[in-house]
């Protein structure tokens, strides 16, 4: 199974850790989203930055 996600408000404001997990979930801009394998680091990423994305599950 894939996660959809998708980065929903800017991390300008932000703590440095929200910024840095962000971007290595591969998300850049407002609205843009990426399909990620589903694991549990990725499951962590999520979670320290679930206030800022949606997570839709993709089957695949």
């Amino acid at each position: 199974m894939k996660l959809k996600i998708t980065l929903t408000k800017s991390p300008i404001a932000c703590l440095q850790v929200h910024k840095d997990t962000v971007a290595a979930l591969g998300l850049r801009k407002v609205g843009q989203t990426v399909v990620k394998e589903d694991n549990p680091c990725i499951r962590g990423q999520i979670f320290r930055v679930k206030h800022m994305v949606k997570v839709e599950e993709v089957n695949e």
